[in-house]
């Protein structure tokens, strides 16, 4: 897959600018496909040389004008086809950390804790920000009122998916601090 549909799938939310696009990014589409906002520039630049999103230049005073992007029927048409084939290979995880925890048992102990901890510390950052989120898009509402009620499901349900996986990053690294804590106190 590429940046290409991901871009896509963002503007079915109405138009918006790249900058725009990207604060959204960091929020919603990061959680499984990150990127900068230079390759999300790049990327929408060519979506509209494709004819797959149309740009619109917005004049601004005493600022620089802005360049909107919306989805052109041939972009939801190809972001359609996209969603229904299968994914091309299953999900691989590609994680430095867990090579480094792969080749701890010859190390300074202190310091595999201290990228443990650093990476708890970043998913539960990431959680509070998916959760602040949520509750955004809840307004109030109970989460089944909410997918009962709401328009586009998919963001939701991305959601979902980010916030799971933050919740097991930071059981699996509290399960790892228990372990290196218990192979201290055998030590």
């Amino acid at each position: 897959m590429s940046l290409k549909y991901a871009v896509l799938a963002a503007l079915l939310e109405g138009e918006a600018s790249g900058y725009e696009l990207s604060k959204g990014f960091d929020v919603s589409l990061a959680n499984f496909w990150p990127a900068t906002p230079q390759q999300l520039y790049r990327e929408l630049e060519r979506l509209a040389q494709d004819g797959l999103v149309r740009a619109r230049t917005v004049q601004q005073e005493r600022r620089p004008n802005k360049r909107m992007f919306t989805l052109t029927e041939a972009g939801r048409a190809e972001l359609g086809a996209f969603a229904a084939e299968p994914p091309k290979r299953p999900m691989a995880v590609r994680d430095e950390l867990l090579i480094k925890i792969q080749a701890m048992d010859g190390g300074d102990p202190e310091a595999t804790r201290a990228l443990i901890e650093e990476r708890m510390g970043w998913s539960r950052g990431k959680l509070d920000r998916y959760r602040r989120v949520q509750s955004r898009l809840l307004d109030g509402r109970t989460e089944d009122e909410y997918l009962r009620e709401t328009d586009r499901v998919g963001p939701y349900l991305t959601l979902m998916a980010g916030i799971s996986f933050e919740q097991e990053n930071v059981r699996w690294c509290e399960r790892v601090l228990t372990v290196l804590r218990r192979r201290v106190a055998l030590g």
